[in-house]
């Protein structure tokens, strides 16, 4: 099975047409972990990515809440999240809700906050890969009950989920289907579809 997570690893790098930053190339979002427990020191490097991410007016607007699995904030995360999500993020020894402020500090609308927050998770993926932990995003949680169970103030939006763990775990933990998207080739759109010189080429 590690021989086979490993090739799995291996097939996941990406194949792409310029080089790239090797962590970048390395980077993809499993759904299955090692059970061990996120380093706190580790934890901290992170957040620490995060912290130092661009952000417009370096208002930093990401704000984050996290648990480790057997807490009971963690089953209040996993609740939050689709059913679909449910079926292996439970398996992650960390989730984490990702969390941007909506606002400036003088009440006005931070249109690119949301912007931020991305640039912010980017620092922290790229931080993560060279911990040879794996981020797996996750668009689909309730982000309404989450709000209510976790007492976001006013003001405050969740955004997604992310599940946190190192590389590996046991592939025939999951279901049958999501083994094999565990394993199935990646695919980006060229360059050419979304990056124009000079005119939007349609």
């Amino acid at each position: 099975m590690k021989k086979e997570l490993e090739q799995i690893r291996l097939g996941n790098i990406a194949d792409t047409n310029h080089e790239i930053f090797a962590l970048l190339k390395q980077r993809y979002s499993p759904r299955t972990f090692r059970e061990e427990k996120i380093k706190k020191g580790q934890l901290n490097q992170l957040f620490e990515a995060a912290r130092w991410s661009a952000s417009s007016n370096n208002l930093q607007p990401w704000r984050f809440i996290y648990a480790e699995k057997g807490a009971e904030a963690f089953d209040k995360i996993v609740d939050c999240l689709s059913d679909f999500n449910k079926k292996w993020a439970p398996e992650a020894p960390l989730l984490m809700l990702a969390i941007y402020k909506e606002t400036t500090d003088e009440g006005k609308e931070n249109f690119h906050a949301l912007h931020d927050l991305g640039l912010c998770l980017g620092s922290m993926s790229v931080q993560a890969q060279y911990l040879d932990i794996g981020l797996h995003h996750m668009a689909g949680v309730d982000w309404k009950k989450a709000e209510k169970e976790f007492n976001v103030p006013d003001g405050y939006h969740v955004s997604s989920a992310i599940a946190v763990g190192y590389y590996g775990g046991q592939l025939d933990k999951l279901p049958k289907k999501l083994q094999e998207s565990e394993q199935a080739d990646r695919q980006r759109i060229p360059q050419e579809d979304f990056a124009f010189k000079e005119v939007w080429e349609s």
